[in-house]
């Protein structure tokens, strides 16, 4: 039984947001000696994997399995709040229970809270009481209640014993995994413990049996389906509900632990660093002080006044989900400022005088901004900052240009951004950026990917927050786990400063390993090749120890120039990239321009959707004069050396087909020798056509980065959208597993050649799927190579299975 005492109880407490309660609760099991104060950070964490809102106004905050070394005792902490606070968006809590469990003491304490579920006026009169007994009372001294009489089991001719696996027992994570198998079938499915039993379908029913660790359930079922309900259930029960500690443990890097509070963000390119912020200034905002036509310029203003409106609308909606309405409030101010019928009529009245919209508005907010700054009180007069910067975002909306300047220190420094365009990000010098983070972005952008070739460590979609940071703070920034650290204690630099040590030592090891395959402990094997986007990136890819090049964007001989490469230029570039490769594969991706990608020589008309209009393969088949020379150049460089070709965006069996034919027609012309022919799977219509794809082609190599932004419909460039673009969401992954079935089944192989292939994780999920390939970023290929040979085949199939049953992907990136 497990103690609770009041001294474990905090009542009348108020919470500015569900952190502030956690914190609290948190810290009342600091006080009475059953946690150390870095489980609170670890609860935290927790937060952002999982809901642990339970229902009808009471909140579960405990840690991560990882951290379980840091409960000195178990034991649980009750933070009553009387006006409640928001837990997330529709749910208020009234009484949080904070829980510190080294194994399954605290599970009778859960049933008991399970039963309140269905008593909403019990947890009111809780929420308000005084008498710190009244919680003690229901926490722990309610007497079992038998869910459904063992009579109504009678017609039930189908059962199974099994015991529950772990220390831990049925809380409230397996209990969900197991609802959520059992909801596949059709028959009713009941769970017996001792004298109670519950419905399988049933969360809250499931939780009040109060299964103990090891404990013997019995699992019964009536209906169409009743043998394979039994049969799945009891063998899942069997490997663990997907529990944390039954499950195969893989580490896949580097746990650092600092004193200062971080500001989360997205891991867009690994490594740590250490230094000074420096935030990119945005240049000139340009346009005309004039114009002729008041009424135009009238709709133009209200026109971008709106726009700017809705954009801080998604901007407090993203801030308020990840951090509380409470940091998110400004951008209601700012929404506020907006709303101001003076401010706009004001600007107005200058157009009459045949000034433009955007002039008008700079004048109008700059003189309420500089009448603010003049006011003593100290809060108002900060209050000009915030419409200085709602008045700059309706000023972009109106300019004419708005200038980037990329001037960056002498000093190397830690680069701060709203977001980076490509250009902005391949402009970088290593030398001079240590890391950058951005405010928005995701780990799919232009932007990380360049930061991963170049080898900065890199932090996308942090949110606004860190563009209060002034420029010089010191700042620790760890690209793997996505926290920017501002204003570090000595404790945490010396922290860091080893852990840059070590990671210079491993990443030393694996370049000296660079040249082993990626052979994992079981034999297992697969290979680990390159990206490149230039001829002479194919030795540097050699060195680094890739297996072949996986995908050869031939973009970089048709962009910066005037006129399309002839066909000898690049055969030239391919012969000089498949000796340096010296009997490496190399496969050759078709030109592969659209979408966001824009060729002025190529005069291409304009498009509403140039993601979904004419962009990949569907340019190429509109454009032979560009697509063959192109082919003849690839078959006269397949005679010097081995060489695949991979066509870009097939969307249907027509582009296929037609592609195809063409590419025929070419090779006859050449005489060459016919090569192995792949195509991308960058969009939905592939994977669901796939069986009837892997009968034409010889194998598929998975674009996840491009089928991220199609499967979840996220533009991977948005400011507001990207950061959720993430290649490990389990829709994603289910469209490669899908393709991997599909493929097998005809005997072909599937490679990877997107964002998550590099990644540690993403690595691991994808062996375990059956890819056979991965092609990374040059940098990534040591480091890839070494991660895999740590792993067997089985503990990838673990972690695939395991992520595949996820709901999103903040719970694919917690499985490790």
């Amino acid at each position: 039984m497990l103690n609770l005492n009041k001294n474990n109880i905090k009542l009348g407490a108020s919470a500015a947001d569900k952190t502030d309660a956690i914190r609290q609760v948190g810290t009342l099991l600091v006080e009475t000696g059953h946690m150390k104060p870095d489980y609170v950070s670890s609860m935290m964490g927790r937060e952002k994997v999982a809901n642990t809102y339970l229902g009808n106004g009471i909140a579960i905050p405990h840690g991560l399995p990882k951290d379980r070394e840091l409960i000195l005792e178990t034991g649980i902490a009750v933070l009553q709040v009387p006006t409640g606070v928001e837990w997330n968006p529709g749910e208020t809590v009234y009484l949080v229970v904070g829980i510190a469990a080294k194994s399954d003491e605290h599970i009778e304490i859960l049933s008991n809270l399970t039963y309140m579920l269905d008593d909403e006026a019990a947890v009111q009169k809780l929420a308000k009481t005084s008498n710190a007994g009244d919680i003690i009372q229901c926490l722990t001294d309610r007497s079992p209640q038998v869910s459904a009489p063992i009579s109504a089991e009678a017609d039930f001719a189908k059962f199974v014993d099994v015991q529950i696996a772990g220390k831990a027992g049925l809380h409230a994570r397996p209990a969900t995994v197991l609802v959520n198998l059992a909801k596949e079938f059709e028959s009713e499915i009941r769970v017996r413990y001792g004298a109670q039993s519950a419905n399988a379908k049933s969360l809250v029913s499931l939780l009040k049996l109060g299964v103990e660790g090891g404990g013997t359930v019995r699992l019964m079922a009536q209906g169409v389906d009743e043998d394979e309900a039994l049969a799945t259930l009891r063998q899942e029960i069997e490997v663990g509900l997907e529990d944390e500690e039954e499950t195969i443990s893989i580490s896949l890097g580097r746990s650092l632990t600092f004193e200062s509070a971080p500001i989360p963000g997205i891991a867009a390119s690994p490594g740590l660093a250490i230094g000074s912020v420096f935030q990119l200034k945005r240049g000139k905002i340009v346009f005309e002080a004039t114009a002729k036509d008041p009424a135009k310029e009238e709709t133009r203003l209200r026109q971008a006044v709106e726009t700017a409106k809705a954009q801080l609308k998604e901007l407090y909606e993203d801030v308020k989900v990840r951090s509380g309405a409470g940091k998110a409030s400004i951008f209601l101010a700012h929404q506020e400022f907006l709303e101001d019928p003076d401010l706009i009529e004001e600007a107005i009245a200058y157009l009459p005088h045949n000034r433009s919209a955007a002039w008008a508005w700079q004048q109008v907010y700059e003189q309420r901004a500089h009448s603010l700054e003049q006011l003593t009180d100290i809060l108002l007069a900060a209050r000009a900052a915030d419409l200085r910067d709602v008045g700059r975002r309706v000023l972009r909306l109106l300019a004419d240009k708005v200038e980037a300047e990329m001037t960056l220190p002498d000093a190397p420094v830690l680069l701060i951004a709203e977001d980076l365009t490509p250009s902005d990000t391949a402009g970088l010098n290593p030398e001079k950026t240590l890391g950058f983070c951005t405010a928005y972005g995701g780990p799919t952008s232009h932007s990380a990917i360049i930061a991963r070739s170049l080898d900065i460590p890199a932090i996308v979609g942090a949110g606004p927050a860190i563009l209060n940071l002034a420029d010089g703070t010191c700042c620790i920034l760890d690209g793997e786990s996505g926290n920017l650290y501002p204003h570090p204690s000595e404790a945490d630099l010396e922290t860091a400063k080893a852990a840059q040590k070590d990671l210079q030592a491993i990443r030393e090891a694996e370049k000296l390993a660079c040249y082993q395959p990626a052979i994992l402990t079981d034999g297992h094997r697969v290979e680990v090749v390159a990206n490149i986007g230039a001829a002479v990136e194919a030795e540097q890819a050699v060195n680094a120890g890739a297996e072949g090049v996986g995908l050869l964007r031939t973009e970089f001989l048709f962009l910066n120039r005037s006129e399309p490469p002839t066909e000898e230029e690049q055969f030239e570039a391919y012969r000089q990239m498949t000796r340096s490769l010296n009997g490496l594969p190399l496969i050759i991706r078709t030109l592969d321009i659209g979408g966001d990608k824009a060729v002025p020589y190529l005069n291409l008309p304009a498009e509403e959707n140039p993601f979904l209009g004419v962009r990949g393969i569907r340019l190429c088949l509109q454009r032979p004069d560009l697509f063959k020379p192109q082919l003849r150049a690839i078959f006269r460089a397949s005679q010097v050396g081995p060489v695949k070709i991979m066509f870009p965006m097939i969307a249907t069996l027509e582009d296929l087909k037609a592609v195809r034919q063409i590419t025929d027609e070419v090779r006859t012309e050449i005489g060459a020798v016919p090569v192995d022919i792949g195509m991308m799977i960058e969009v939905p219509s592939a994977v669901l056509m796939a069986d009837e794809f892997a009968q034409e082609v010889d194998f598929f190599s998975v674009g996840t980065n491009d089928l991220t932004q199609y499967v979840l419909a996220m533009d991977r460039g948005h400011p507001a959208l990207a950061r959720q673009a993430d290649g490990l969401h389990p829709a994603v992954l289910r469209m490669i597993h899908q393709t991997v079935q599909a493929a097998s089944a005809h005997g072909k192989w599937v490679g990877v050649c997107g964002g998550i292939a590099g990644e540690p994780l993403g690595a691991a999920i994808l062996t375990g799927l059956g890819v056979a390939e991965l092609s990374v970023s040059i940098p990534s290929v040591a480091a890839v190579k070494a991660k895999l040979r740590s792993f067997s085949l089985p503990q990838t199939q673990d972690l695939a299975k395991r992520a595949l049953k996820c709901r999103n992907a903040q719970e694919v990136r917690a499985l490790v």
